[in-house]
């Protein structure tokens, strides 16, 4: 993970201690990271950096190899997750993250491996992913 993510056309801190990530059967990472962007122009629209080098699938929203933002808006019982292409800030589709069961642990940011539960895990919400050739965009 870079120490400053170049999202559009500013290189961004990032928050190391946040960061996680999965290596697929391929050996290809998939790895993400929260963003530091209080001063830049992204503060409010992007909040965390994802890496990908397999395809992944959150929801309806297929991402092939590349870099890319998240950017999410807290709703009534959910979180509205936007993607976006981190060089061009091209939208890539929208998800909605559901909240965990209770007692479950609040993580800043974190990619489940999928051997134990196939999410991406923002706060205390979740969103499902998919692993894999299927994934096209």
């Amino acid at each position: 993970m870079p120490a400053r993510a170049p999202v559009e056309k500013e290189r961004i801190e990032t928050e190391m201690r946040t960061a996680s990530g999965i290596i697929d059967a391929h050996g290809k990472m998939i790895a993400g990271v929260v963003l530091i962007t209080a001063g830049y122009s992204a503060d409010g629209k992007y909040s965390h950096y994802l890496l990908v080098q397999s395809p992944i699938t959150f929801g309806d929203i297929s991402l092939t190899a590349g870099n890319y933002v998240i950017g999410w808006q807290r709703g009534e019982n959910d979180l509205v997750v936007k993607f976006y292409e981190a060089v061009t800030g091209k939208e890539q589709g929208t998800v909605t993250a559901h909240r965990l069961a209770t007692g479950s642990r609040v993580e800043s940011f974190r990619i489940w491996p999928p051997s134990n539960n196939s999410i991406l895990q923002i706060g205390r919400f979740a969103i499902p992913y998919i692993l894999g050739e299927q994934s096209t965009k």
